[in-house]
């Protein structure tokens, strides 16, 4: 496993026994396909382990006290795989919030999906409704699956909406756009957790990870367990955040 920090420059770890838990982490779960490839297997089962890789990192993630956990489970981009793939991706969707859903009503957490979601076939919108509304109560975490989404399409949407509530050019501002994004409340992210290998972004959470500290991990996706969950946030706490001071 490899760790890099690409977003501020360390002062030097936390005090002996401090231990800092992020509020808001996000995780581009990367790897599926790859996995699946080098375990002789299809790369839909590759999906589909990655899809059961997500429920003890949830779990992990909200023993640990983190507020906020976004995942990234499909950008608008897929849209150029294979049609069968893109289909078993969309079918795991709908299997798994029908799966889990009464088990995040149980641990209080709420369910957000972040995307273009008028772009999704009905069923799907349905399903995705359907788990908002079930989870709507929870208080303990907020999991937001980003799902047909775009970190720059996000902006966009974020631009059309001060100008369909009629601001003026004067007033669209920085807190104009902030309130319009997909995560609307004060959801500025901490780390940004890549599986896989890659060392990118890709267009996910652009706004939000302005500041964020970002970790790389080598483990593909359904390889990515609690145990490496925790040494991501040991990594953070070593980190020492100015925000450009």
């Amino acid at each position: 496993m490899t760790a890099l920090d690409v977003a501020t420059e360390s002062e030097g770890p936390a005090a002996a026994g401090e231990e800092f838990v992020p509020r808001h982490v996000a995780i581009i779960m990367d790897g599926n396909r790859r996995w699946a490839r080098e375990h002789g297997l299809p790369e839909a089962q590759g999906h589909a382990a990655g899809v059961d890789a997500i429920r003890p990192i949830v779990e992990r993630a909200q023993q640990r006290g983190v507020k906020i956990l976004s995942v990234f489970a499909f950008s608008r981009e897929n849209w150029q795989r294979a049609r069968g793939e893109v289909e078993t991706l969309f079918s795991l969707l709908d299997a798994a919030i029908a799966d889990y859903t009464p088990d995040l009503v149980r641990q209080g957490v709420r369910v957000r999906v972040l995307g273009r979601l008028d772009e999704l076939h009905p069923s799907t919108r349905a399903s995705i409704g359907e788990a908002a509304r079930a989870t709507a109560a929870g208080g303990s975490m907020i999991l937001n699956v980003a799902f047909n989404y775009s970190g720059r399409c996000e902006i966009v949407d974020a631009a059309r909406r001060c100008l369909a509530d009629g601001l003026s050019p004067e007033q669209i501002d920085e807190e104009a756009l902030a309130s319009r994004l997909y995560t609307p409340e004060p959801s500025e992210l901490d780390l940004l957790i890549r599986t896989g290998g890659d060392q990118r972004v890709s267009n996910f959470l652009l706004w939000q990870s302005a500041y964020a500290e970002f970790y790389f991990s080598d483990r593909y996706w359904p390889d990515f367990d609690p145990a490496a969950f925790d040494a991501a946030l040991a990594d953070y706490a070593r980190r020492s955040r100015r925000f450009g001071r």
